[in-house]
């Protein structure tokens, strides 16, 4: 499926790598609808995207938000083609810590923004992409790109919750793939390794070097123009459904 002409609703799209996919895919003719939790930072970006981004804001676990928002986007650019699921959470606690068992609250919390917040978009707009015209030989009508992590597959110590939320993102994709392949939509995930993200570009060089240091080749973080140009091959390419892409220079995460 071509980008040009296509409308793309990205999660998480006010910032970092939603910000980037939703920049590459403008430039390369699309229409975008940005939702993010915060609606400064959301309507700011769309400002600076130009008249071919809006934006919206909620929670994407919440239904009805996410129901709000794909109105918009219908009402707003006339359709939906692609879904990108970037929102996500980190958090950082042991299973056990000096202070006794990790608090069950913080578990859920993580599971509930990172895995059920993206089952639900994606499920919301594929409900939307159904209805689409076919948009290529295949009778293509839809392109759904979660975001997973490295975390899924070798999590560090006090990321049990974020490594589950991301590993049940990667598991799901297989499944989902089959569910929604009778009805022309495309489903795959990217597990990326470690950004240049505005947090990781402030983060003191004991914290990036050690991390650049696992990364085999190239010897350093990535671009978000590089996540960008993964998820924009996705949609592009039409033989890739069910699967998780390792995104990450070869690094392995080490235990901390």
């Amino acid at each position: 499926m071509e980008l040009k002409e296509k409308i793309a609703f990205i999660t998480g799209g006010a910032s970092g790598l939603g910000k980037a996919t939703a920049e590459y895919f403008i430039a390369a003719g699309a229409k975008v609808m940005l939702f993010d939790l915060s609606p400064e930072n959301a309507e700011v970006a769309a400002q600076e995207l130009g008249e071919n981004a809006d934006w919206s804001s909620g929670d994407v676990s919440n239904e009805s938000d996410v129901n709000q928002a794909i109105l918009k986007t219908k009402e707003r650019f006339g359709g939906l083609h692609i879904n990108i699921n970037s929102a996500g959470i980190g958090a950082a606690a042991r299973t056990l810590g000096k202070n006794g068992p990790m608090a069950i609250q913080q578990f859920e919390f993580v599971i509930k923004v990172n895995l059920l917040g993206t089952f639900n978009c994606l499920r919301l707009c594929a409900a939307e992409m159904k209805n689409n015209e076919q948009k290529t030989e295949d009778g293509e009508k839809g392109v759904i790109v979660n975001v997973a992590s490295v975390a899924a597959f070798d999590g560090q110590i006090g990321q049990a919750a974020y490594s589950a939320s991301k590993a049940g993102v990667a598991g799901m994709t297989l499944p989902i793939a089959r569910d929604l392949g009778r009805d022309g939509i495309r489903v795959a995930t990217i597990a990326p390794g470690i950004f240049e993200t505005p947090m990781m570009k402030s983060a003191p060089p004991q914290v990036r070097e050690p991390l650049v240091e696992m990364t085999q080749f190239p010897k350093r973080l990535g671009n978000p123009v590089e996540f960008a140009e993964t998820a924009a091959h996705i949609v592009r390419c039409s033989y890739i459904n069910g699967e998780v892409i390792r995104l990450d220079g070869g690094i392995r995460m080490a235990p901390k």
